[in-house]
């Protein structure tokens, strides 16, 4: 026979292994890098992670009489810092409320079942949102200025709720209840955190 100058290769076992090692691995990179976008989708956005996380808030700048709005799980929460008039009148309304002594347990947290609907008396944080139907009350903190027997608190231009400073509802407002009391703790003397219990 004649040769024609190609010689003949005999298959390599150990060639063929390396190589199907190599396409096993690729494989697995890429389906690995193909799915981790797949597995990220699970996770909780960095939205959702702050709509349910604790709030903390230095209240030093707020002066007596000064009320600021902060926003914990997408909704809008006051912190009252009441004058020493404001927490001596919270006793002195208790007739025309609804629920002057927070019966409903569910609108606050138990070491907020006072008149103060607080841990201190000076500093009130309540979720700004009327119990009828969710608009946001305005503060007309002063008395009289709703008429007479106005002594102060907040008023909901929507339909009328009326609450005193401690977020109680008057009798014959639209709001079934007081306004709610958001679980919270002071870190200090000025700093709370908002969403966590003591």
């Amino acid at each position: 026979m004649k040769s024609t100058g190609h010689s003949l290769e005999l298959p390599n076992p150990q060639r063929r292994e390396v190589l199907l090692q190599a396409t096993v691995a690729t494989g697995g990179l890429a389906l690995g890098a193909a799915s981790v976008p797949f597995a990220v989708s699970f996770l909780p956005s960095e939205r959702a992670r702050a709509q349910g996380a604790p709030v903390e808030v230095d209240v030093s700048p707020l002066t007596p009489g000064a009320l600021a709005t902060i926003e914990w799980r997408g909704k809008p929460v006051w912190l009252l810092r009441r004058t020493p008039a404001m927490v001596a009148s919270l006793e002195s309304v208790r007739g025309p409320l609804t629920d002057p002594d927070s019966m409903v347990v569910s609108q606050q947290p138990e070491y907020a079942r006072n008149a103060g609907r607080s841990i201190r008396p000076e500093l009130f944080v309540t979720v700004s949102l009327c119990t009828h139907l969710g608009c946001i009350p305005s503060f007309s903190p002063e008395p009289g200025s709703l008429g007479s027997e106005w002594p102060g608190g907040f008023y909901c231009p929507c339909h009328g709720s009326k609450f005193d400073l401690a977020g109680r509802v008057f009798k014959g407002s639209p709001a079934p209840t007081n306004l709610l009391i958001p679980p919270y703790r002071f870190l200090s003397t000025e700093h709370l955190v908002i969403g966590q219990e003591r």
